[in-house]
């Protein structure tokens, strides 16, 4: 998602939860995302994926980006869509795992603990190396 106000172009990234994730901040921020249900389109999916992490549906027409590969080898497909919301009431859904690791002692996480509005030049900081790609294509295609 992106919006365009006083500070110019800014884009919505958020943080994952979880342990690993939690003391990160350079970095660790990316673009909503995850997996796509068998037979379900690639638009599809990604406002359900939306949905399901931030808690607010999704409305306008999105406009797909390329795909990228991020390093871990996971293949992402992509899509802008032009919005606001308020980044401090989203309401992300949760998982569970073991944690410590062999604790035998299972705790709940949000899949994503915050999200952010960022300038396009913080959010090249802040987000993940493999997805910066698609911060350039917003800005080429929208200016």
């Amino acid at each position: 998602m992106y919006r365009r106000g006083s500070k110019g172009l800014e884009v919505l990234l958020v943080h994952p939860g979880g342990p690993f994730w939690q003391k990160r901040d350079a970095g660790a921020w990316q673009i909503p995302k995850g997996k796509i249900d068998n037979g379900e389109e690639l638009l599809a999916a990604a406002l359900r994926e939306f949905r399901e992490e931030l808690g607010v549906s999704l409305e306008g027409t999105a406009r797909p980006l390329t795909r990228i590969r991020q390093a871990a080898g996971k293949w992402v497909d992509t899509f802008a869509i032009e919005g606001d919301l308020d980044a401090d009431a989203i309401v992300s859904e949760t998982f569970e795992m073991e944690w410590p690791p062999r604790s035998g002692r299972i705790q709940t996480y949000p899949e994503i603990d915050r999200a952010r509005w960022f300038p396009l030049h913080d959010a090249r900081d802040k987000m993940l190396e493999s997805q910066i790609p698609l911060l350039d294509e917003l800005e080429a295609v929208l200016t």
